[in-house]
């Protein structure tokens, strides 16, 4: 098992406002994937995993530019996820690197990021295992902006809509299987 928090305050040991701000909406989203875990035993899910990965999956946002948050760094705040995701591969993680990278939206596609031109290397990022759906899903319910409040899921869906239906049918999609 991974010592989330010593991993955290590793990079976070200078930023406490931002470490509170992540560490409240990630321990909610991970509160959010173990429900669903718990409450879904057929899908097979590796719990443990499940829960760091969740708790981690934001840890890319140390490096960007949101003021609102907290977050002083260089880089556009898209771009938290593949740099999670790099921070993770060097401390040896790959298999929650790929959750940092895969979460953003409901999943963003090579096409997406061309056309949006997005300040993130070109390639699929979609979440593919069960875990990584779940993360990416559960992830929907909460911002970093408000990170005690649930969102509905009509909020989700409406917040979704801006990016067009690809990103909300595979929201409803997983809605089915987690719900």
């Amino acid at each position: 098992m991974v010592d989330v928090k010593l991993l955290i305050d590793k990079y976070y040991k200078d930023y406490p406002e931002l470490r509170e701000i992540l560490w409240t909406h990630s321990k909610n989203v991970a509160d959010h994937c173990v429900r669903i875990a718990r409450q879904h035993p057929e899908l097979n899910v590796d719990l443990e995993f499940l829960e760091e990965a969740a708790l981690l999956h934001d840890i890319g946002v140390v490096f960007t530019d949101a003021p609102g948050i907290c977050c002083f760094g260089s880089a556009a705040y898209i771009c938290h996820g593949y740099l999670g995701a790099e921070l993770l591969r060097k401390e040896g993680m790959p298999k929650h690197a790929r959750v940092c990278e895969r979460h953003t939206g409901t999943g963003l596609s090579a096409h997406d990021i061309i056309h949006s031109n997005l300040e993130i290397p070109i390639q699929d990022y979609y979440p593919e295992t069960i875990e990584e759906q779940i993360i990416c899903y559960a992830d929907k319910f909460y911002s970093k902006t408000r990170p005690n409040r649930e969102k509905t899921i009509d909020e989700v869906l409406k917040s979704l809509e801006r990016f067009g239906n690809e990103g909300v049918e595979r929201f409803r999609r997983w809605m089915e299987i987690f719900e």
